[in-house]
C-alpha cells in the first residue's frame, strides 16, 4: 500500500511539473521574441503611400527589434485582402498588418460583408503616421481660399466638381464631410487611382481634388495646382504656408487620414509591448521624423488602449458620412 502510495505521489509531481513546464514555455518563447524575421502585410500595392510608408517603418521597426522586417505587399478589395491574411494568421508577433485607416474604419460601412471584423480579429499596436490631405484647385478656379470656394460653392450658377482616388475614398469621404460643414454642393467624381485624378484637375477637366499632401506637392510647385486648405486640425510643417480647414471658418474640422500597426487577435500581450516599444524608439527619432516629413507625414505614437478607442470612434464618424451621402461600392 505504501508503494502505490509513492508512485501516486511521484506521478503527481511529474505532473505537476510537466504542467509548470507547459506554462513556462509560451512565457520563454515570449521572452525572447523576435527569434525570426516578421513579415509586415502592407495591404495595397508597390510604390503608393501606404507602401512607402511600411517600408520605411519595415526598416526601423527592424532595426529596433534587432530582426529583420519583411514588407510583403498583398493588394486587392480596397486593403481586405492584405488585412484578412493577417487576421487569420498566428498570433504570435510574427506577422503583423500596416492598414491605412480606410481599410479599418471606412470598409465596415461600404462593404456588406468582410472577411474580417477589425474590432474583433485585430490586436491595435498603434498609429504611426497622420497624414494631411488637401483641397487642390486648378489655377482657373475663382476662388483662392475656403470662404471664397464655399461662397461659389453655394452659388447654384456654379458647378463643382471634385475628384478623389475612388468611391469610399478618404477624400471622398472628406469631400462629403465637408459638404456637409459648409452647405456646398460639390459633386464628387470617383477615379480608379489619384494619379488619373490628379492629371484632370490639372488639365482642367474638373476643378477640384482632395488628396494626399506628398501627391499634390509637386504640383503645387510648379504651379500647375494651387492649395486652398489642409484637413488637418493644424498646419503641416512641410507646407506651412497652407492654411486648414478650421482656419477658413469651419469650425473644429479635423480629417486627415492615419495609418497604423496591428497584430492577430490572441497576440500576447508581452509581445505587443515589446512590437510597441520598439516603434516608439524607431519614431522618435530626428532621422525618422524628417523623413516622415518628406513623406508628407506627422509621425505618431499612440498606446494600445488609445489606438483601439480612436478605431472604434473613426468607425461610428465615417459611418454616418457614408449613410449621410447614400455611398455605396459595387
Amino acid at each position: 500500500m505504501k508503494c502505490v502510495e509513492q508512485v501516486r505521489s511521484r506521478a503527481a509531481a511529474m505532473l505537476a511539473a510537466l504542467g509548470m513546464c507547459a506554462a513556462l514555455a509560451p512565457a520563454a518563447a515570449t521572452a525572447a521574441y523576435p527569434e525570426k524575421p516578421i513579415r509586415l502585410i502592407v495591404p495595397f500595392g508597390a510604390g503608393g503611400t501606404t507602401d512607402i510608408l511600411g517600408r520605411v517603418l519595415g526598416q526601423k521597426l527592424g532595426d529596433a527589434l534587432g530582426q529583420s522586417v519583411i514588407v510583403e505587399n498583398r493588394p486587392g478589395a480596397n486593403g481586405n485582402i492584405g488585412s484578412d491574411a493577417v487576421a487569420k494568421a498566428a498570433a504570435d508577433g510574427y506577422t503583423l498588418l500596416f492598414a491605412a485607416d480606410a481599410t479599418l474604419v471606412i470598409n465596415p460601412s461600404l462593404y456588406r460583408q468582410l472577411p474580417f471584423q477589425p474590432e474583433r480579429d485585430f490586436a491595435p499596436i498603434s498609429r504611426i503616421a497622420v497624414v494631411p490631405l488637401v483641397l487642390v484647385a486648378n489655377p482657373a478656379v475663382k476662388a483662392d481660399t475656403l470662404p471664397e470656394l464655399v461662397k461659389l460653392g453655394r452659388n447654384g450658377d456654379s458647378r463643382l466638381d471634385f475628384g478623389s482616388a475612388g468611391a469610399g475614398s478618404m477624400g471622398h469621404l472628406v469631400g462629403e464631410r465637408l459638404n456637409r460643414a459648409t452647405s456646398m454642393k460639390m459633386t464628387h467624381i470617383p477615379y480608379k487611382s489619384g494619379a488619373q485624378a490628379i492629371a484632370d484637375v490639372v488639365s482642367g477637366q474638373i476643378p477640384l481634388l482632395i488628396t494626399g499632401l506628398a501627391v499634390a506637392d509637386p504640383f503645387l510647385k510648379n504651379g500647375k495646382l494651387k492649395a486652398i486648405a489642409v484637413t488637418s486640425g493644424q498646419r503641416f510643417p512641410g507646407a506651412p504656408t497652407v492654411p486648414t480647414i478650421a482656419e477658413g471658418g469651419v469650425k473644429d474640422f479635423d480629417s486627415p487620414s492615419w495609418y497604423g500597426l496591428l497584430a492577430p487577435a490572441g497576440t500576447p500581450a508581452p509581445v505587443l509591448e515589446k512590437i510597441h516599444s520598439a516603434l516608439a524608439a524607431a519614431l522618435q527619432t530626428e532621422e525618422m521624423k524628417a523623413r516622415m516629413v518628406e513623406l508628407g507625414a506627422w509621425p505618431v505614437v499612440d498606446s494600445r488602449a488609445a489606438f483601439a478607442e480612436l478605431i472604434k470612434q473613426d468607425t461610428v464618424r465615417w459611418s454616418q458620412i457614408i449613410q449621410a451621402a447614400g455611398i455605396t461600392v459595387q
